[in-house]
């Protein structure tokens, strides 16, 4: 059950912020909704069209996502180290997020001392702050959710998809209306290249785009291996920190910290790995772990982790949650702060392709069968706490310098 008081004030947060967003935005839409301008207000620089040519953010200026922003395919963003990004206000089809189509890049390499950051226009974080080695928000709890979209990166990487005809190779990503090109993705080259993601934090997204729906801090929609993705921080976002549709893309060195729903989501045969993470305290599972959609079948690999299922004011769901079609195999994976009634939520007999190697369960009390569905313990899950995961590469993070990481 989510945090009554926390999703309170984000609520009231998120109700403040949209009506602040249109004042400052209103002015610049109506003079021309589909040319950048240079806020008056905000002093940012509102991005408000597409991106259809090489462009380059500096980390001089404050970027102003005036709505959903695609970077179109053959061209290439590139963000310089330090760069601040802020979304508006918005849900439905005004949710702002920023969309790498396939066929485009992003080059967004950040450093340890010079991160790149996404959030909202409610933050107050400036580039000066970035230079000054304060990367937290100066005025946002690290709890505050739903203020903006986030980030969406294509490709064309295989995927494991179908409909009502049979299989497919490519389908639009989830939160993209279909009459937007911009959101297919899927193909056969295992080896595609979106560009290169490193030291990037992405705070208070996954704004509501109806239904319940809302857009995960991190999506990868058939990305594939040629793509960098390493040292990537999500703090609060609505829905998942990080979920992979299909493509062969591996990740390293990754924090999914305060999310609403799930910290790792997988589906429809993401074909990669995560290397080195810390999971602390989602809402949703710690992992949602599916399988297939379609004929086409790939497995994931998750290893060198720590998982810290519960905190004074907060607690996730399942420990892990897959289906009985998953692939995927689970390496080294330390999970903490553990209460009763949390479990591995599938029978191991009901899922013969999901493998447990060295995956520890720090149990408050009882048989460590009792945290497993079913009661049957999996081959390779243990009592007890290891550390696997090296924290040290994360001393960049808000999730660092707020003190979330220092008892781990």
């Amino acid at each position: 059950m989510k945090n009554i008081q926390m999703r309170f004030r984000s609520m009231l947060a998120f109700m403040f912020f949209v009506s602040l967003s249109v004042a400052f935005t209103s002015c610049d839409k109506d003079d021309d909704d589909n040319n950048n301008d240079n806020n008056q207000s905000t002093g940012n620089e509102v991005i408000g069209s597409n991106i259809t040519e090489n462009t380059t953010w500096t980390s001089d200026k404050v970027y102003q996502l005036g709505g959903r922003i695609s970077v179109e395919s053959g061209a290439t963003l590139t963000i310089e180290p330090g760069t601040i990004i802020k979304g508006e206000a918005g849900t439905g089809s005004n949710s702002t997020a920023l969309l790498i189509a396939r066929g485009a890049k992003l080059m967004a390499e950040g450093t340890p001392n010079a991160p790149i950051i996404f959030t909202s226009v409610a933050d107050e974080i400036t580039p000066q702050d970035v230079a000054d080695g304060n990367f937290g928000s100066p005025n946002l709890d690290p709890d505050i959710d739903g203020l903006w979209g986030g980030v969406i990166v294509l490709g064309s990487a295989p995927i494991s998809a179908s409909n009502d005809g049979g299989d497919v190779t490519e389908v639009q990503i989830e939160g993209i209306p279909t009459s937007d090109p911009n959101g297919l993705y899927g193909g056969n080259d295992a080896a595609d290249n979106s560009g290169k993601l490193k030291y990037i934090s992405i705070r208070h997204g996954g704004s509501n785009i109806g239904a319940g729906n809302e857009i995960n801090g991190l999506t990868f929609g058939g990305v594939g291996n040629g793509t960098v993705a390493e040292n990537i921080e999500v703090v609060a976002n609505q829905d998942d920190g990080i979920e992979w549709f299909g493509g062969t893309v591996n990740v390293k060195n990754v924090v999914s910290w305060n999310v609403y729903d799930d910290a790792l989501d997988a589906d429809q045969s993401w074909g990669g790995s995560v290397d080195n993470f810390v999971i602390i305290t989602p809402d949703g599972h710690n992992f949602e772990l599916d399988g297939p959609e379609g004929t086409y079948e790939d497995g994931y690999t998750i290893k060198n982790g720590i998982v810290v299922a519960n905190s004074d004011s907060r607690s996730s769901g399942h420990l892990i949650d897959y289906d009985a079609n998953t692939i995927t195999d689970l390496k080294n994976i330390s999970i903490r702060n553990i209460k009763q009634g949390q479990v591995i939520d599938i029978a191991p007999e009901d899922a013969p392709d999901v493998t447990f190697d060295e995956v520890y369960l720090d149990i408050p009390s009882g048989n460590l069968s009792d945290y497993i569905t079913g009661g049957t313990v999996p081959a390779g899950v243990k009592e007890g706490k290891q550390d696997f995961t090296d924290i040290t590469v994360f001393n960049w993070t808000w999730a660092f310098q707020y003190g979330e990481l220092s008892n781990l």
